[in-house]
């Protein structure tokens, strides 16, 4: 499936209940969030970057060459951190 970063990274943001404007630093400086990339298994396409917000740190995952958006609270805190992934 064809996917773009813009759309992985708003889906988890929504978990988080944060909105796209809550961004406020994003690795890349110059990235296309709205390049079409394929998601699947096989090998990873989608560009690499790492987004903060004010509360979050989000940035791609890959298992299997299966991408997606994870993220982690910036600061710290008590929450634990599951693993990523295939386990």
């Amino acid at each position: 499936m064809m996917v773009t970063w813009r759309t992985l990274i708003a889906e988890e943001m929504s978990l988080h209940d944060e909105p796209w404007e809550d961004i406020i630093a994003c690795a890349p400086k110059e990235i296309d969030w709205d390049k079409e990339f394929y998601d699947g298994y096989g090998s990873c396409e989608g560009q690499p970057f790492t987004v903060w917000t004010k509360e979050r740190v989000y940035f791609p995952t890959c298992y299997d060459g299966s991408e997606d958006v994870a993220s982690v609270p910036r600061n710290p805190c008590n929450k634990v951190t599951e693993h990523i992934g295939g386990g």
